[in-house]
This record gives C-alpha cells, structure tokens and sequence, in this order.
C-alpha cells in the first residue's frame, strides 16, 4: 500500500521573491512621491527643460530595480537622491543668479506684439499658425488683433495679454464694490460628513441634516457634496440615482 504523498511547493522561493518586489515597489513609490513633494508644486503641472529632464532621469533610474530584483535597492536609490539634491541645488543657483537661469531654461519668446505676429520668434519656436491659434483659443481669444503681447513662457505655456479695451471687466474697472464670500468649504463628500470643516464653520450636524432634508434627501449618503462658503451660499448635489 502506497503512502500519500505530501504535496510540497514546487517553487518555495517564489513567494519570498514576489514579497520582496511588493516592499521594493512600496519604498520606491514613497521615494518619488517625497522627491516630487521636494521639487515643489510648480514642478508637478509646468515642467520646464532642467525638471523635465530630472523627471525623466527619476523614472528610469526607479524602474531598474523594480524590473530586476537582482538588482540591490540602493543602487536605484542612491541615483534617484543624487539627481533631486541637484535638481534642488541648481534651483538655488538658478534663483540667485538670472544669468545662469537663461542659460538653463531660455527665455520668454514674444510670439505676438501690439497685435503683429512676431514671424522670427515663431519660427525660432518652430510653432505653426494653426498650434498658435490653438494656445489662443484655451486661452479665450479668437480674434488675433486683440492681442497686445502673446509670449511664450520657459515652460511652454502662452501668456495672452490683451489690449485694454478688450480686457474683460472688472468690478474695480465698473467701480463696483466686489462681495468677498471666501473660499467653498465642503461639509459633505460622496456621503461622508466633513466633521472638521462643519466644525470650521460654526455648525453641527442637526443644522446640516436640515439643510439636506430641505434640499430633498433624507439622508447624508445621499448626498454627493455639499459646500459652503464665506457668506452662507449653499452648493448642493445629490448621488446620481438618488430621487
């Protein structure tokens, strides 16, 4: 009579390999996560040749030792401090002397002028007519000879500056005292309370419950957000589905 046989793991290191590539992704993870917390803001919407560069650099140096476990972890590291300590040290630089700046980053290309396009710069810029109406109309303008400058910012993005006349108004240009009702403040998210900001604001949830029961819903997991600014008004919208 034959004895069962036990069943043993065919590959006993393949969980121990698949445990350490989930630990060396989560660490690398929160590296880039804090480097692009260094690098600031800005760097994370207008990415200007020196970022661009570091971005592109952080990406591929983080991605070896992922790919490869063999690989030791501190050689992805090291690289990936190596180039944000630069990046943050040129950026000093950068800021301290205008000079170095240009020669890093360019400068500023006055794509149209008092209403002319600048037909050097364009081509200096190697921009069509068709990409600069494109720049135009995100910006809102349509018609070219409203424009008094268009420049061509460092990190690639278009500053219109129109004439004064077709400057959109102001309440300081119609000499009209502007209410200032402060920033919305959200009280409910996705069904979910804001207890913080419902504190922030002077109210409690019985004030809240009412202003939802008065908007229709019965209940607060009814509603998809709710926010209040500084001079009480009331944004209001319901779950889709929600009657």
């Amino acid at each position: 009579m034959h004895k069962p046989r036990r069943l043993t793991n065919p590959n006993p290191t393949g969980g121990i390999a698949l445990g350490v590539s989930f630990v060396r992704t989560v660490i690398v993870f929160i590296l880039l996560i804090g480097s692009l917390r260094i690098m600031g803001k800005r760097q994370l919407g207008e990415l200007e040749p020196l970022e661009l560069v570091v971005a592109v650099l952080i990406s591929n140096l983080a991605a070896q030792p992922l790919q490869d476990t063999g690989t030791p972890l501190i050689y992805g590291i090291v690289p990936v401090l190596t180039l944000l300590a630069s990046q943050l040290v040129i950026s000093g630089v950068s800021v301290k002397y205008g000079k170095f700046r240009r020669l890093l980053s360019g400068k500023p290309s006055i794509l149209i002028d008092n209403g002319v396009i600048v037909q050097s710069e364009m081509k200096k810029c190697r921009l069509s007519v068709d990409e600069l109406y494109v720049e135009l109309r995100i910006n809102g303008v349509t018609d070219i000879s409203t424009v008094k400058h268009a420049i061509l910012e460092t990190d690639g993005t278009l500053s219109v500056l129109p004439y004064a006349e077709h400057a959109p108004l102001t309440p300081e240009l119609m000499h009209i005292a502007a209410p200032d009702n402060g920033l919305p403040v959200s009280v409910i998210t996705e069904g979910r309370v804001m207890s913080d900001n419902l504190k922030l604001l002077g109210r409690d949830e019985k004030w809240l419950r009412a202003q939802v029961r008065k908007r229709g819903c019965a209940e607060i997991r009814d509603v998809y957000l709710m926010t209040v600014d500084g001079s009480g008004k009331i944004y209001f919208a319901k779950k889709e589905g929600v009657r």
